[in-house]
């Protein structure tokens, strides 16, 4: 691990800043849940917006790259489950930013806990108690009260955001029907979401796999979805709960596969 890599954990909270987890990016994670700060020249990306406890947090992380919150350009979404919502409102109100997701994720986005899954979530817990304490730590920062947003701009599948660090959008539903990873082509990093995680929250479970289907909308869409990751031949995974997966999407994709469904 290089110092730029060194997770920084933040002053009296559970949360912890990555610098560096590939070129030009940064992880805020908070709860179980990652977001990134894309940095450039040009200002920061900030991809999906986490719970709404992590707004103070993500000012100090941003702080902390030398940056300030008048630099923020965009929130881009991956998904607009509730985990990854937190603080989008709030950055488009206090900081006047736009958000962007999927067009097919914008039913939920406005009504966050209105989304389609497979499987009953009440199960889970008694069934894998390793999940437990994740749930109980997103409760607590704030994931049951998270307010949706009704205005956003829409991405587009191959498109290039005209946003600090230009990621191509990889459309790959399944997850939710609008879900998108973002590809760092200059990095060589691929910001998968929820579509590919190396820890699932809902089990405890940890490497490369699909999230359950308890959040999953459908599972065999999502399992097929993984082919676009892929392509993109990424050699760094960052995905929305777990660790950065530092041997290739493709071999990433492959042990996702053979975990299969949950």
């Amino acid at each position: 691990m290089t110092d730029t890599e060194r997770p920084r954990r933040m002053r009296a909270t559970d949360a912890v800043l990555t610098r560096g987890v590939a070129p030009g990016v940064h992880r805020l994670t908070h709860a179980y849940v990652n977001c990134y700060l894309l940095e450039s020249s040009d200002g920061i990306t900030v991809v999906d917006a986490a719970h709404p406890t992590t707004w103070p947090l993500l000012g100090r992380a941003i702080a902390a790259l030398g940056r300030r919150t008048d630099e923020v350009r965009a929130v881009v979404l991956t998904h607009a489950h509730f985990d990854h919502l937190g603080v989008a409102r709030r950055a488009q109100r206090e900081w006047g930013v736009p958000v962007l997701l999927h067009r097919e994720d914008r039913y939920i986005a406005a009504h966050p806990y209105r989304y389609a899954h497979e499987r009953l979530r009440a199960p889970y817990p008694l069934r894998h108690p390793r999940g437990v304490p994740p749930l109980l730590a997103m409760a607590r920062a704030g994931a049951f009260r998270v307010p949706g947003i009704e205005h956003s701009r829409s991405l587009e599948s191959d498109e290039v955001l005209d946003v600090p660090g230009s990621p191509r959008v990889v459309f790959c539903p399944g997850h939710t029907y609008g879900h998108a990873a973002l590809l760092l082509p200059d990095a060589s990093a691929l910001l998968t979401g929820d579509a590919l995680v190396t820890f699932n929250p809902y089990t405890g479970r940890t490497g490369p796999q699909i999230v359950s289907g308890a959040a999953t909308a459908d599972s065999g869409l999502a399992l097929d979805s993984l082919a676009a990751l892929a392509e993109t031949d990424a050699q760094v995974v960052l995905p929305g709960h777990g660790d950065a997966w530092r041997g290739g999407i493709r071999s990433a994709v492959e042990e996702a596969r053979r975990t299969g469904r949950s």
